[in-house]
């Protein structure tokens, strides 16, 4: 519509400055040091919901970091959307890799480089924007209601509790998220599904003491040996996973399914060239695509233990740690593949050490109907404005708290992002680009637009 692509344009610079200003505030829930600035995230996004026309804002606290609500009700007899997205963002670590400061964001090259860009404020932002177009100029084809929380990064611990106690006041038709990639501006694409989680951390210990490795070294286990020994057994020649049971409920695509899977774009030595490396590696009898997308994974996230401090300590580490996720698809429970795991960890750990597994967080794959009428209509919106439709795909990261929004709420999830998977979620000099930011702000409305003409 002209009056929402005129109103963009006339707010085009405000809408980035006002991102920016998020970007500058380092809301990492991980870290308890930044607590205050989580708090000052949320009330900066309470105010933008505020300013963009949204009513009865509030920050909600809960035994964690709070969640931040609002609503804008045109017509209780219209459909709702429930916008879903989070303002924390993963720790900045190592910030020497950084080409500048994390929560300092520069624009290069037509992109945001800082913490959080793509993951998750450049996206959810994205919506606040497009909601503050419609209710503007006065065409908000529908209800619109904001969750916008502060744990997603350390596991949304306590909005299954938010979302438990407040069922009546996020009653809505659908939630929609953006929160994931899409192939390219070129090759526009909707996930349909998302891989579950689950995170453990384990810790083999050895010795009451760290030890000379001159004069212990090959009469005593070394933990970090024992660890990595531990760790390397779980893939076979195969990479297949080789926890007892760990496949036993995941569901196997058909031959079409997954040739239509596969018919997406897909450039290996592009790939390969953007990661800098010569080889690909995975589960034997899967493509890239199928890799990242439907086939369940184990992989360390991070491995310490001993002296690691600068220059030389010849010493034999009293413990070793790891911490380790596995991706699920549909049908493996997080908390059945927790408890494989910790069972396995424990039975082939050596009577040389002692092992202890820790279960962190975890969430249930999720697998969005392509036939629903919100899938249509994001369909509608995304050919509206790219010009031709997406591809659907399966998205290989995990939102955990999509699956709880249709146990308690009873809703679909709708997952329409607008980043790439090049961005560098999660790691030094993340980016999000202009053109996806803007793009995304133009394409939201119409999706509310169509969801609004098809719940007719």
């Amino acid at each position: 519509m002209q009056v929402w692509k005129d109103y963009q344009v006339t707010h085009k610079d405000r809408f980035l400055e006002e991102l920016l200003e998020l970007l500058r505030i380092p809301s990492v829930s991980a870290d308890s040091s930044f607590s205050k600035d989580v708090k000052a995230c949320a009330e900066a996004v309470k105010l933008r919901l505020q300013e963009a026309g949204a009513e009865k804002v509030e920050i909600c606290p809960t035994a964690g970091h709070p969640i931040v609500y609002g609503e804008k009700i045109v017509d209780p007899a219209l459909p709702t959307v429930l916008v879903y997205g989070h303002y924390d963002v993963q720790p900045a670590d190592p910030l020497e890799l950084w080409h500048s400061g994390p929560f300092e964001p520069v624009i290069k090259e037509e992109k945001i480089y800082a913490r959080g860009s793509a993951d998750d404020k450049g996206q959810f932002y994205m919506h606040v924007k497009a909601f503050e177009t419609m209710a503007k100029t006065g065409t908000l084809p529908c209800n619109i209601k904001f969750m916008i929380e502060g744990e997603e990064e350390v596991g949304s611990a306590n909005l299954g509790v938010f979302i438990r106690d407040n069922k009546e006041k996020l009653k809505a038709d659908v939630v929609l998220i953006s929160d994931t990639a899409m192939l390219s501006l070129e090759n526009p694409s909707l996930d349909t599904g998302l891989r579950g989680l689950s995170y453990m951390e384990v810790e083999v210990t050895g010795p009451n003491r760290d030890l000379h490795s001159g004069v212990y070294g090959g009469a005593v286990a070394n933990p970090a040996t024992i660890l990595c020994k531990m760790i390397a057994s779980m893939h076979d020649e195969n990479n297949h996973i080789t926890i007892p049971g760990f496949y036993d409920k995941v569901q196997e695509l058909t031959k079409e399914e997954r040739a239509a899977l596969n018919a997406a774009p897909f450039d290996e030595a592009e790939y390969k060239a953007d990661l800098g490396v010569d080889e690909l590696w995975g589960e034997k009898g899967y493509t890239t695509i199928e890799r990242t997308g439907i086939r369940p994974t184990l992989e360390v996230n991070g491995i310490w233990g001993g002296y690691t401090g600068e220059g030389s300590k010849t010493v034999l580490p009293s413990k070793a740690s790891a911490k380790i996720s596995m991706r699920l698809v549909p049908n493996q429970d997080w908390k059945e593949i927790s408890a494989l795991f910790q069972a396995h960890f424990e039975k082939i750990a050596p009577k040389s050490v002692k092992v202890k597994v820790t279960t962190h967080h975890g969430g249930s794959p999720y697998v969005t109907p392509t036939d629903h009428i919100a899938f249509k209509a994001a369909s509608e919106a995304i050919k509206s404005t790219f010009g031709k439709g997406p591809i659907p795909m399966r998205g290989g990261g995990s939102i955990p708290i999509v699956a709880l929004f249709e146990k308690e709420l009873g809703l679909k999830t709708i997952l329409m992002g607008f980043g790439l998977d090049s961005d560098n979620l999660h790691s030094p000099n993340e980016k999000y680009g202009l053109a996806n930011f803007y793009k995304g702000i133009e394409t939201i409305p119409y999706f509310h637009k169509y969801f609004a003409e098809m719940s007719k």
